[in-house]
């Protein structure tokens, strides 16, 4: 029975968990010859605020920038 565990940063709707459930059973019965009922997959959620990357959590990262901010990354003119 293969058990697939998928990790995702942030969230996903209903609909498009559905569709990752049906495409990854769907793969292991084309590619292993699988039965899909023996297909178990399990979609974790993780939230930006517990998951980093690059130094920093994604939640940061991904924060809309102030000007302030914005500015002190621009490139020097000449």
């Amino acid at each position: 029975m293969p058990f697939v565990s998928i990790r995702i940063s942030g969230s996903a709707t209903k609909d498009q968990k559905s569709g990752i459930v049906a495409d990854v059973t769907q793969s292991l019965v084309q590619r292993l010859g699988k039965n899909p009922a023996a297909v178990q997959i399990v979609i974790e959620e993780v939230s930006t605020e517990n998951y980093g990357a690059g130094g920093q959590l994604l939640v940061d990262r991904d924060a809309p920038k102030t000007p302030a901010q914005e500015d002190a990354h621009a490139e020097p003119s000449r």
